[in-house]
């Protein structure tokens, strides 16, 4: 790299740390440290929303989709309106009164409100796990996404640049510090990979002469993907929206149920269509460069083996100019620290809110929140560092989570009288057999995803409790 790009990187990282800084004396309370005082804005909520939940995989995961199959990969984040809209509609209007009124801080304590403390510490442990997990993979990946593109970096370099960072910004600052930079990063997602990457990828192949001559039709249609694979993705996708912690932060930081609601619709539309079909047009000129032979001086010549998902950053490490690499670096790096952040945040609000259940009026909380903060951020380090086949089990508690409070959730929603039995094994059933079928790696009917066998056993245990219960 350059020294002008090694300056605009370094003078983004700086500019992360500043915001940390900026907002370090200005939280007084677990309040302002977990949900910015209650009193942020629809448009900075709805952008956090949008980074956090597309940032992390967008350099990888939607360049990959439009490597491998075309435009019909933007269904994926469709999904992703479907969720954040129903969310605003049915989740927004039950929780956000409930948690103004109690000073809700995390997700467990809406579990624990319907069901019972014993419902929510489980839930706590569960979301703690997997957000741990998360945050490493977030880290790791970004790392070896920098690594591949800039073979002067290595893994546990990039590692240890990314987690310094994150975490040194999160501990100063809180939900406030981690909303802020998300927007941050959001519009140096957008100015990196989109308003330059797309125009430079367009003329760099050829345009779209070159598109159609390389590439099949069914890479410019809508209907490149089967029933099934839809269904995945919106049992995988659409529960988030229901039982994420770092979403649940953001409703309560919201200064109030209005604002909520506009934050989630922002949010969807950002999802599908905008970055749905941006980060999908990426991969896909990724795949007219890789046929054209354009990646093989990088030892991926035309029909050879090539993992998908590495596409995108082949295709921008070699249309980005000397000034512009080290935006493309800071793009990169934006991406990953938009998600790595939040997941941060709300392990950190797991442990001292659900676990360790310290008082929101002791006037040392803020700083113990701090602190645990600092410790989950090291132990994400080290699992990103030296014990990388753990990630995969962590990522393991991260489905349990989602397969397994779906429906308890679903069930303070919708019932008067909830069963915290009902909800318990729910949990637990619904949780463990998803857990199962991803450990077994049994061939599913119909290629469903084992979220969708997960949920519906959660769903058939809950029901079956709460009949009994009601009797």
């Amino acid at each position: 790299m350059q020294i002008i790009d090694i300056s605009i990187f370094v003078l983004y990282m700086i500019s992360m740390l500043i915001v940390g800084v900026y907002f370090l004396k200005r939280n007084k309370s677990q309040e302002d440290y977990y949900v910015g005082g209650r009193k942020m804005t629809s448009l900075h909520i709805g952008l956090s929303v949008v980074a956090t939940d597309v940032g992390g995989g967008f350099s990888i995961g939607l360049g990959g989709l439009g490597f491998l199959i075309g435009l019909s990969g933007s269904w994926m984040l469709f999904t992703g309106i479907i969720g954040a809209w129903m969310s605003a509609i049915l989740l927004i209007p039950k929780i956000y009164p409930l948690a103004k009124k109690h000073n809700f801080l995390s997700f467990p304590e809406v579990l624990n409100h319907y069901y019972n403390g014993k419902v929510a510490i489980i839930a706590g442990i569960i979301s703690l796990i997997g957000y741990i997990g998360f945050t490493s993979s977030q880290v790791l990946a970004g790392a070896k996404l920098a690594a591949a593109t800039f073979p002067s970096i290595t893994i546990v370099d990039a590692v240890l640049l990314m987690g310094i960072v994150v975490i040194a910004y999160t501990v100063l600052g809180g939900l406030k510090a981690v909303i802020y930079t998300d927007t941050i990063q959001w519009i140096i997602l957008m100015v990196g990979l989109i308003l330059i990457g797309i125009p430079l990828g367009y003329i760099k192949v050829g345009g779209w002469e070159a598109i159609k001559t390389y590439l099949p039709n069914s890479f410019l249609s809508l209907t490149n993907i089967n029933l099934v694979q839809f269904i995945n993705w919106l049992i995988t996708i659409v529960p988030i929206w229901f039982v994420g912690m770092t979403l649940y932060q953001r409703i309560y930081a919201s200064r109030d149920e209005k604002t909520a609601k506009k934050a989630w619709f922002i949010a969807g539309l950002f999802e599908w269509p905008i970055m749905a079909f941006m980060g999908i047009s990426l991969g896909l000129l990724g795949r007219v460069a890789f046929e054209q032979g354009v990646f093989t001086e990088f030892g991926y010549a035309p029909g050879s083996p090539i993992d998908e998902e590495i596409g995108l950053p082949l295709l921008l490490t070699h249309i980005f100019p000397v000034g512009l690499m080290g935006l493309l670096m800071s793009s990169y790096f934006s991406a990953i620290m938009s998600t790595a952040d939040s997941c941060l945040m709300a392990a950190s609000g797991n442990f001292t809110t659900d676990i360790l259940r310290l008082s929101k009026k002791n006037s040392k909380s803020i700083k113990y929140s701090q602190l645990a903060t600092l410790v989950i951020g090291m132990l994400a380090i080290i699992l990103a560092t030296m014990m990388q086949n753990v990630l995969d089990l962590m990522l393991y508690s991260y489905a349990f989570m989602v397969s397994g409070l779906f429906v308890p959730v679903l069930g303070t929603m919708f019932l008067k009288n909830p069963s915290a039995k009902g909800a318990l094994y729910s949990m637990l059933f619904g949780g463990g057999t998803t857990l199962i079928l991803i450990l077994t790696k049994m061939t599913l009917p119909f290629g469903l995803d084992a979220n969708f066998f997960g949920i519906t056993f959660s769903a058939v245990v809950f029901v079956l409790i709460q009949s009994f219960h009601k009797r």
